[in-house]
């Protein structure tokens, strides 16, 4: 799984956060990105992750927004710190129930972008249920560090973007963030045609 919205703006001069959500990234879009360059995470049939959405906080990097991929936890998660591209989601017992992959994140627009609804529905079947419930879990812990996930976003797009020599190896783990942008405006050149 991957993951909403995190937008700031301007107001008196202060920085205001809005709250966080969730969405889905469209799959055509990922699979273009991801055509461009290989570090964008894949949701190719090849790798059996066509059925795997593609879900992300969204916030401001520069003057553009992005979609912070969040993925499921797994067993390396378990050994690995914070660190300028990744942060770990912990809940109250202190268990890793998800992570933000920093170096993963794309460039977004409203036309790829579709919110989530995480409200548990008696209709829902349990195991949807079961992923509801951890969602609203992740989404709390989001909302609580949503400007130490801005910062940090806004960090590394700064550092990747302009001085991508300070720390090569950091570079090379995450996507390349102007090249994905030219994609997207690309596409958005498309949609103001039609």
């Amino acid at each position: 799984m991957f993951f909403g919205t995190a937008f700031f703006y301007e107001k008196n001069g202060c920085k205001k956060l809005e709250k966080l959500n969730f969405y889905y990234v469209d799959m055509k879009y990922i699979r273009d990105l991801a055509n461009a360059d290989s570090n964008v995470l894949s949701v190719s049939p090849q790798d059996n992750k066509q059925t795997r959405p593609f879900v992300g906080v969204i916030l401001v990097c520069g003057n553009r927004t992005y979609c912070v991929p969040l993925s499921s936890p797994k067993k390396k998660h378990e050994t690995m710190k914070n660190r300028e591209d990744f942060s770990r989601i912990i809940d109250n017992n202190g268990r890793i129930i998800g992570v933000l992959n920093f170096n993963n994140m794309i460039p977004v627009c409203q036309e790829v972008i579709t919110p989530i609804d995480i409200r548990p529905n008696r209709s829902d079947p349990p195991a949807q249920i079961g992923r509801k419930k951890i969602m609203n879990i992740q989404l709390d812990w989001c909302n609580k560090n949503k400007e130490l996930i801005c910062k940090k976003a806004n960090k590394l797009y700064h550092l990747v973007t302009e001085t991508p020599e300070k720390m090569r190896s950091l570079t090379r783990r995450c996507c390349d963030f102007k090249k994905l942008e030219t994609i997207l405006d690309k596409r958005l050149e498309n949609i103001a045609v039609k």
